[in-house]
């Protein structure tokens, strides 16, 4: 559906082992394709590059949605020119990747904390079978050759926990008054199993020189310093911000450091917050996909805030609690429920004023303008074993779409490329399936 209004851009997309650039038309203009299916991230760099997250076979007991383990570069024309896997039998990139501007490449993993590390760090509650922890790190990496990285600086949650359990245990203390740590017995939404964090997402701000994550389990947004050398990083002093690895703010669910209860909540395991860039509206502030999953009645929301700040990048909190108390705008349906993606889902705030929403569970991208009116609909037509045909009912076909992202008409990219329409995804269904 074409309207007016809605921004002159292309957006991009990956399901299973392709990834897509369409038009406001539904027109493929640019399309990749990889020997393995999608590691849910993708992003298209300003030389015309893809860099995409792809899954492979994880060779060890590392159980939890979203698990890639490669990551992938390939040029404007399709072919691959790096690849590198991060797979193991204890430790496995996941979710989101991010290409630093100095040509380096952020990841999320998880790493696997045994049941004696986990003892020994607080941890109450360990579930069967395997008694484990996993531990959320993100890894930033320096490519080599065709198929090599060296990992160039690291960041651990595992270094910056707190627990009230057992004083005889590490990180004992005072959850209320150590926000900057994570209670590492605080289950949230979780069963109290290994994925008891289930980070989604990083960015990256380099005007700050900080990372911002997400936890789907935890319900809450984090900041860290970037600046920190590895050894700072594990740590809670120096960097620029001088607070090592520890958070630099975080918000959504007080009652994760001890403030607050439930009635004080306002996310519901999140997705994708980042900051709104220069030339949108409200650059610098916070925009978040919240999902809403785990509270009644089920509906999603886009959130844009403002934390609070005493200079830019230096936090400040109001009685103990990190602000602000109320977003500084919600995006929700007139009729709540019919906007919901329990899980998975961005939101990008595009230069015009207008927000581009995936809401993933659907495979459904909309566009509103500042009057929240829909200027643009896509229904991803891909869905788990075929193609779908123009005018199919996409319910029933699990067309899920991890993020989509819109790049301007005018980005660096598209310069001198031509982009020329050649069908639509749905040009190429298989039509009279049984």
């Amino acid at each position: 559906m074409k309207k007016d209004g809605v921004f002159d851009g292309y957006t991009l997309f990956t399901v299973h082992t392709e990834t897509y650039l369409i038009n406001n038309d539904g027109e493929i203009v640019k399309q990749w394709s990889s020997k393995y299916n999608s590691g849910k991230s993708v992003y298209l760099l300003s030389n015309g590059n893809l860099l995409r997250a792809a899954e492979v076979p994880n060779p060890g007991k590392i159980i939890m949605p979203s698990i890639g383990g490669r990551i992938e570069l390939f040029d404007w024309n399709g072919s691959l020119i790096w690849e590198y896997n991060y797979s193991t039998t204890t430790a496995v990139q996941h979710h989101d990747i991010f290409p630093m501007p100095n040509g380096n490449i952020l990841i999320l993993a998880v790493s696997i904390i045994g049941e004696e590390e986990a003892k020994r760090l607080g941890r109450k509650l360990l579930t069967p079978p395997f008694k484990q922890l996993f531990n959320e790190q993100i890894l930033e990496l320096k490519p080599k050759n065709f198929n090599d990285a060296e990992v160039v600086w690291e960041w651990n949650i595992k270094d910056h926990l707190i627990q009230d359990y057992d004083s005889t245990k590490e990180n004992y203390g005072n959850i209320s008054t150590n926000p900057q740590r994570l209670d590492i017995n605080y289950l949230g939404s979780s069963s109290g199993g290994a994925n008891w964090l289930h980070i989604n997402s990083i960015q990256y701000n380099a005007e700050l020189d900080q990372i911002i994550m997400s936890s789907k389990h935890l319900s809450e947004i984090y900041i860290i310093d970037h600046s920190t050398t590895t050894e700072e990083a594990a740590s809670s002093s120096g960097g620029r911000y001088n607070k090592g690895g520890d958070f630099l703010y975080r918000w959504g669910n007080p009652a994760a450091y001890g403030k607050g209860t439930k009635e004080n909540q306002v996310l519901f395991a999140p997705h994708f917050p980042h900051w709104i860039p220069k030339g949108s509206p409200d650059a610098g502030k916070i925009i978040v996909f919240n999902n809403g999953t785990y509270r009644t009645p089920s509906y999603s929301e886009v959130i844009i805030l403002t934390p609070p700040t005493t200079i830019p990048g230096v936090y400040n909190m109001s009685k103990g609690i990190y602000g602000p108390k109320q977003p500084d705008y919600i995006y929700k349906a007139p009729v709540v429920t019919n906007f919901y993606s329990s899980f998975k889902s961005s939101a990008q705030r595009l230069p015009n004023g207008n927000i581009l929403v995936c809401e993933a569970e659907k495979g459904h991208f909309f566009e509103v303008d500042l009057n929240e009116k829909i200027v643009w609909r896509y229904i991803n037509p891909v869905g788990s074993s075929a193609i779908l045909c123009q005018g199919e009912d996409p319910r029933d076909s699990k067309n899920i779409v991890f993020r989509a992202i819109k790049y301007p008409a005018n980005y660096k990219a598209f310069k001198d490329k031509i982009l020329m329409p050649k069908s639509t995804i749905e040009d190429h269904c298989i039509a009279n399936r049984n």
